[in-house]
């Protein structure tokens, strides 16, 4: 059970290990060397041009949005609180972090040198 759900643009998608082309031909991608549960989850997909384009809808997510997250028996949500591009040699957002936080990043349509890339933070009741 690992997967990421975002109801504001109905996805819900399982998630594997690694970035490669292949991985994200068929899920959403863990950056490896970040976390997966506590601190800063990195995932990655396709937003066009494939078989699962998972990310497609990714720029349409504003502040405040939900996005569901679960690993084995961790389930956690968070709101999301930033929404910006960056350089595709920019890897600052994965950085690990004290306060959890998920990131999310895809290529921008037609600009092969940048990413867009979401943040969200833990919600709190």
């Amino acid at each position: 059970m690992w997967y990421l759900e975002i109801p504001s643009i109905n996805l819900k998608a399982n998630i594997s290990e690694g970035t490669t082309k292949e991985v994200m031909d068929n899920y959403i991608g863990h950056f490896e060397e970040t976390q997966k549960t506590i601190g800063n989850i990195g995932l990655a997909a396709h937003n066009r041009g494939y078989k699962n384009n998972y990310f497609k809808d990714l720029k349409k997510l504003k502040t405040g949005d939900e996005i569901k997250y679960r690993y084995k028996d961790f389930e956690k949500t968070y709101i999301v609180e930033e929404h910006k591009i960056i350089k595709d040699t920019d890897w600052s957002s994965l950085e690990n972090t004290e306060e959890d936080k998920i990131t999310l990043i895809t290529c921008v349509e037609n600009e092969p040198e940048y990413r867009r890339c979401i943040q969200g933070i833990e919600k709190t009741e």
